[in-house]
C-alpha cells in the first residue's frame, strides 16, 4: 500500500507541475496583456482630452492675437471669455501678465493668484503649459492646459482651460475592472482546461506505469492501453511489441529446453543401453561389441556436437567469440568441404556437386568458424533434402564480397517460418531435430566477419542460403 501511495504522490507531482507551468506560462501572458491595455487606455483617455484642451487653448489664443491685440486685456476680458467659452464644455479662465485671474467661466471672482500652477507660470513666461493633479481648493483631480496670449511678441497674460478628470478617471477603472475580471476568466478556463489536459497526461503515465510494473514482475500478458497516437502511445506500442517478443523468446526458450532436453536424452539413453547391454551380455560376440562402441562413439559426437552448439550461442550472446584471422584459400576451402561432406551425400542418394572459380581471391577469415557454418548448412541441406535430390555448393565474386552459396531440392521452408528461422531457439517444426541454434549461430559468425547471411526458399522447391563476406 505504501508503495500505491507513492506513486500516486508521484503522479499527482506531475499532474501539478503541468497545471502550475501553464497557469504561470498564462498568468505571465495575461499580467502583460493587461498592463499593456490598461497603459494604453489610459495614455488613449488622457492624451485625446489633453489634444482637445490644447487645440481650443491654440484657437483661443490665435483668435486673440489676431483680434485683440492691441486692446488692453482686463478690459476685454470678460468678452473674450464669453467668446472662448462658447465653444467649450471646460472651464475656461482669462490670466494677467503677473498671474491674476481675470475671468472665470465658473464664477469666480477675479484677483485670484494662480501663479503656484505650473501651467499659469510656463504660459506667463510664453511657453505652453500643461498640468494634471489636485485642485488645490477643491482637491478635484484636474487637467488644465495654459496658452499665453501674446500682442506684438510681448506675453500679456493667458487663457487656461481646465477639465475635471473624476468621471473619465471612473470610465479607466470600470474599464480596468472589466479588463481583470476577463484576465481572471482566461486563468480559470486555463486553469480547468490544464487539468483536464494533465489529466490525459498522467492516465496515460499511470497505465503504462502500471503496465509496465506487471511486465517487471514477469506477467508479459499485460497490455499497455494506447490512448492516443502520439509520444505515448508510442510508447505503448513499444511496450507492447516488447511484451510480444518477450512471449515469443520465453516459448521459444521452453522450446528450446524441451528439445535440448530430447537431444540429450536420447543419445544418453542409447548410449546406457548399449552400456548396459555390453556389461550383462554373456556372449562373447566380437560383432555386438563394435556395433555398440559404434553407436555408443556416433552418439557421443551428437552430445559433443550438441554442447559445442550452446558454448557458441554463449560466447555469441556475451560477446566473448574471438576470430582467428588469417588468410584463407577460397579455392582450395570450398572444395576440401565439398569432398568431406561428399561420402554422407552418396550415401543418402543425394548428389553434391561443387562449383568455384580456380583463380579465387584470398580474403581474411576465421577458417575453422566459416567451416562451422558451410557444415551447418550443408548438414541442414542434407537433413531435409530426399534421395536423388541434388545439394550445390558454390562460390563466386564480384568488385566488394566473396559470395558463398549453398542451394539444395529439399523440401523448403514455409513462408511463415522464413522470417523466423534466424532468431536463436527458433525451430519451424517440432518435430526437427537440432537446438535450433544453429542457423543463428551461423548468422551471427557471418556478421562478426563483416558479412551477412541470405535465406531465400519456396516450400516443396528448396532452399538457397547465400553468404556475403566482404573481400
Amino acid at each position: 500500500m505504501a508503495i500505491v501511495g507513492e506513486r500516486t504522490v508521484e503522479w499527482v507531482g506531475i499532474q501539478k507541475r503541468l497545471v502550475g507551468s501553464y497557469l504561470i506560462v498564462i498568468l505571465i501572458t495575461v499580467a502583460i496583456l493587461e498592463i499593456f491595455l490598461m497603459v494604453s487606455v489610459k495614455y488613449y483617455y488622457y492624451h485625446n482630452i489633453e489634444r482637445i484642451l490644447m487645440n481650443q487653448a491654440e484657437l483661443s489664443a490665435s483668435f486673440f492675437h489676431q483680434y485683440f491685440a492691441d486692446e488692453d486685456l482686463p478690459k476685454q476680458s470678460e468678452r473674450l471669455l464669453n467668446g472662448f467659452a462658447q465653444n467649450s464644455a471646460a472651464q475656461v479662465q482669462i490670466i494677467g501678465s503677473t498671474g491674476q485671474l481675470l475671468q472665470d467661466s465658473t464664477g469666480t471672482l477675479a484677483g485670484k493668484s494662480l501663479i503656484e500652477y505650473q501651467d499659469v507660470q510656463s504660459a506667463i513666461n510664453g511657453k505652453v503649459g500643461i498640468w494634471r493633479g489636485n485642485e488645490l481648493s477643491t482637491h478635484e483631480n484636474i487637467l488644465a492646459v495654459s496658452y499665453p496670449l501674446q500682442a506684438k511678441d510681448i506675453t500679456v497674460g493667458a487663457v487656461r482651460f481646465v477639465t475635471s478628470l473624476t468621471e473619465m478617471t471612473e470610465t479607466i477603472n470600470r474599464i480596468f475592472t472589466l479588463f481583470i475580471t476577463v484576465g481572471l476568466f482566461v486563468v480559470a478556463i486555463v486553469t480547468v482546461l490544464g487539468i483536464f489536459l494533465s489529466r490525459t497526461i498522467t492516465t496515460s503515465i499511470t497505465e503504462l506505469k502500471l503496465a509496465a510494473d506487471q511486465m517487471a514482475e514477469g506477467d508479459f500478458s499485460v497490455t499497455a492501453k494506447k490512448r492516443y497516437r502520439d509520444e505515448l502511445g508510442s510508447l505503448a506500442d513499444t511496450l507492447n511489441t516488447m511484451a510480444a517478443t518477450i512471449r515469443q523468446n520465453n516459448q521459444l526458450k521452453n522450446d528450446f529446453i524441451s528439445s535440448v532436453s530430447h537431444e540429450l536424452r536420447t543419445p544418453l539413453t542409447s548410449i546406457k543401453g548399449w552400456a548396459v547391454t555390453l556389461r550383462t551380455s554373456d556372449e562373447d560376440s566380437g560383432s555386438l561389441l563394435k556395433d555398440g562402441l559404434e553407436i555408443i562413439e556416433t552418439e557421443t559426437d551428437r552430445l559433443t556436437e550438441l554442447v559445442d552448439e550452446l558454448l557458441d550461442f554463449s560466447k555469441l550472446d556475451n560477446g566473448r567469440m574471438i576470430l582467428n584471422w588469417n588468410s584463407l584459400h577460397m579455392t582450395e576451402f570450398i572444395q576440401h568441404i565439398g569432398k568431406q561432406l561428399a561420402p554422407r551425400a552418396a550415401r543418402q542418394s543425394i548428389s553434391l556437386y561443387v562449383h568455384v572459380n580456380d583463380k579465387f581471391p584470398v580474403i581474411q577469415a576465421d577458417e575453422n568458424r566459416l567451416k562451422q557454418v558451410l557444415i551447418n548448412l550443408l548438414d541442414n541441406s542434407l537433413k531435409f533434402t530426399d534421395p536423388h535430390g541434388s545439394i550445390q555448393l558454390a562460390a563466386d565474386s564480384d568488385h566488394e564480397y566473396v559470395i558463398i552459396s549453398v542451394e539444395d531440392t529439399g523440401q523448403g521452408i514455409p513462408e511463415g517460418d522464413l522470417a523466423h528461422v534466424l532468431q536463436k531457439f527458433y525451430k519451424g517444426s517440432s518435430h526437427a531435430a537440432g537446438s535450433g541454434l544453429g542457423l543463428s549461430i551461423s548468422e551471427q559468425i557471418i556478421r562478426l566477419h563483416g558479412g551477412r547471411l541470405l535465406i531465400e526458399s519456396q516450400e516443396g522447391v528448396g532452399t538457397k542460403v547465400k553468404i556475403f563476406l566482404p573481400k
